[in-house]
């Protein structure tokens, strides 16, 4: 197990915890109506987005999917732009008009999210190719739900990067749930990670709950790239707290199932919490200031995008057409 700072503890508890308030914030607030669109929330998938990001640098890319906030928080976004966006305001990432699905900030390597299933790993490649064709030293991070490793477009993507020695990395989130169907429905394979040898890549499975575990695995992927050893697989196991969209009915879940991923000692946020406690990173009093901190930091982005100007219509056509 890698060695982290004080410092990087408490910065990966703090991000994990800006992800799930910013959730159960927007949740709340689609529940009630107040959010347009579809909301679906990365509650409980924590610890895979600050693990991950964790390692990255600015140069370094993401690929998102529809379950994609946790994503953008980790790699750097803005949390009041992003707000602004879902109550689809003139001042959010994409001037109201994409929602919670499609936020992009190509300035610090966040490619976007989008609402296809599986499309995110050949978006990822065709980055990694770019970023390999103009000389960068970095990469791409694919993340990807276990449904969509049932699509042609995720093995066609492995087999690309694979053949074309791409710098791309391919994190599965395995929440053991595709929409409403659970995985052991759809796959024989116990783990997805074994999918990885039919394209020459390293596949590994790891506890997607422990922020340090998805750190360590991903800083071992990385340094694989580079150093000449190829592509990895890194699956997470994990479990999604809320339905698959905000007001589904969220009958398919097994209610012992749901119990216990989210008793303290699988949740990824209070397991954390109990470590650092017990190895003497924080106190209950530090703890409780970076809460304040976070619960204020989305107070202010939830008002900011209350506040905000709706789009003129006048706009409607702008960014649809290359302009000449």
């Amino acid at each position: 197990m890698i060695a982290l700072k004080k410092e990087e503890y408490l910065s990966i508890y703090e991000k994990m915890l800006r992800i799930r308030t910013f959730e159960e914030t927007a949740a709340a607030l689609a529940e009630s109506g107040e959010l347009p669109g579809f909301v679906h929330p990365y509650s409980g998938e924590e610890a895979i987005a600050v693990g991950v990001c964790s390692e990255l640098t600015e140069s370094d890319c993401i690929v998102s999917t529809h379950r994609g906030h946790g994503h953008i928080i980790a790699k750097g976004g803005d949390i009041r732009k992003m707000f602004a966006e879902l109550f689809g305001k003139r001042t959010g990432y994409s001037g109201g008009k994409s929602g919670s699905m499609h936020i992009a900030d190509l300035g610090i390597g966040i490619i976007g999210a989008n609402g296809i299933v599986g499309a995110g790993p050949p978006i990822a490649n065709g980055v990694a190719f770019a970023l390999d064709y103009m000389g960068k030293d970095a990469a791409c991070v694919a993340f990807f739900g276990d449904g969509s490793t049932n699509r042609g477009s995720f093995h066609e993507a492995l087999n690309l990067a694979s053949a074309l020695d791409l710098p791309t990395l391919f994190i599965c989130e395995n929440n053991n749930l595709a929409s409403t169907t659970y995985r052991r429905e759809t796959m024989k394979v116990e783990r997805i990670a074994e999918r990885a040898a039919a394209y020459g890549m390293a596949g590994v499975t790891i506890d997607g709950n422990d922020p340090v575990a998805v750190k360590e695995a991903t800083r071992e992927a990385l340094g694989r790239m580079r150093a000449g050893g190829g592509q990895t697989l890194v699956e997470c196991i994990t479990w999604r707290h809320h339905q698959h969209y905000i007001n589904d009915n969220n009958v398919y879940k097994d209610p012992v199932d749901q119990a216990r991923w989210l008793a303290d000692d699988m949740d990824p946020i209070p397991r954390f919490e109990a470590r650092l406690l017990a190895e003497g990173v924080a106190t209950e009093e530090g703890l409780a200031t970076v809460r304040e901190r976070v619960m204020a930091e989305i107070a202010d982005a939830v008002a900011y995008g209350r506040e905000s100007p709706d789009p003129d219509t006048g706009t409607m056509f702008e960014h649809v057409y290359k302009e000449r």
